[in-house]
């Protein structure tokens, strides 16, 4: 894969991953978990897009989301759910309950994680983990930014399974250590756990990149593809730079038509429109962590004058940057 732009790209995104629950379960038992949208407010208030994971801890279970066939996950799976579909997890396939949305908001602001109790469709809180139960998951969330533009979640697919065997070795203690973590709740656990599940979202990607077969298209693919990857490559390391088509197909050896057909076949747009939307997400996460006037940020995303990067700003996202950045902070 080209450079790090995976690590850049969810860097400038604002991955965030949270470990919420620990499900303890015997028996025949389901759980639907709403879709992400429904409950963002509540998980991560300050992310666009939220999506779920479920880590197997113990036992077995099934995965089900509607419209693709059941997955069984062995312990030391973990499954992820990148476009915050709607699901069911059971101990069989075929079971199914309602969502429990409002449990999501009225756990708010209450110290993480929790431990559940699932004893057919009916969840209850419990005080610890039950260590005589049959299955143990560990159920959490990801967030990020989808706007002004994110090239990674529409690659995805709408479930993305991990089994144990291609999982770094670190996989499992994070499991151990998110389990460890409920039962003791030491001073900093929270934190700790966040930052551990992001780094098993982005092992995820790098596994699922790794597994895709060589006629794949999408972000992944380009990344990984020898030409293509090396023309993103170019503009991730200097997106200021006066970048044209034909200048990203001398530097790698393509020529202008090529390398603009080959980008849009596994990319899916033009390198020039992907450049100015990358130009977008990068003032967009500027606006968001810095005081760095409007100019500045024009020019440090290459733009020659704040008139032309407002009216671009304004086109993608509805609002001019200074309005916009104002509502982010409200």
């Amino acid at each position: 894969m080209s450079g790090d732009i995976l690590s850049e790209v969810l860097r400038s995104v604002r991955l965030r991953g949270a470990v919420y629950y620990h499900v303890s379960t015997s028996s025949s038992w389901a759980a639907r978990a709403p879709a992400g949208r429904d409950i963002a407010a509540a998980v991560l208030p300050q992310s666009d897009h939220v999506m779920e994971y479920h880590a197997l801890l113990r036992g077995s279970c099934w995965s089900t989301l509607d419209g693709l066939p059941p997955v069984r996950l062995q312990a030391g799976d973990i499954v992820l759910f990148p476009h915050g579909d709607s699901h069911v997890m059971a101990s069989a396939p075929g079971l199914d309950a309602d969502p429990y949305v409002e449990h999501y908001f009225a756990l708010q602001g209450m110290p993480r994680p929790f431990s559940l109790r699932i004893d057919g469709a009916e969840p209850s809180m419990a005080e610890s983990i039950d260590s005589n139960a049959d299955t143990l998951l560990i159920c959490g969330f990801f967030g990020c930014d989808l706007r002004p533009f994110n090239p990674l979640i529409a690659t995805l697919p709408r479930m993305l399974h991990l089994q144990a065997a291609q999982a770094a070795g670190w996989t499992s203690q994070f499991l151990l250590q998110a389990a460890e973590e409920s039962q003791r709740r030491r001073p900093g656990a929270e934190a700790l756990l966040e930052r551990m599940s992001e780094m098993m979202f982005v092992e995820a990607m790098q596994r699922h990149a790794e597994t895709l077969p060589q006629d794949s298209h999408g972000w992944l693919a380009g990344l990984r593809d020898r030409l293509v990857g090396r023309a993103l490559a170019l503009i991730h390391e200097d997106p200021a730079a006066d970048w044209t088509v034909d200048e990203l197909g001398r530097r790698i050896g393509l020529s202008r038509s090529a390398l603009h057909e080959r980008f849009v076949e596994l990319i899916g747009q033009p390198p020039m429109q992907y450049l100015a939307n990358w130009r977008m997400q990068l003032a967009a996460a500027q606006l968001c962590s810095s005081k760095a006037t409007v100019a500045t940020i024009a020019q440090n995303v290459g733009y020659e004058s704040e008139a032309a990067f407002n009216r671009a700003f304004r086109r993608l996202m509805g609002s001019p940057p200074a309005t916009w950045r104002r509502q982010k902070a409200a």
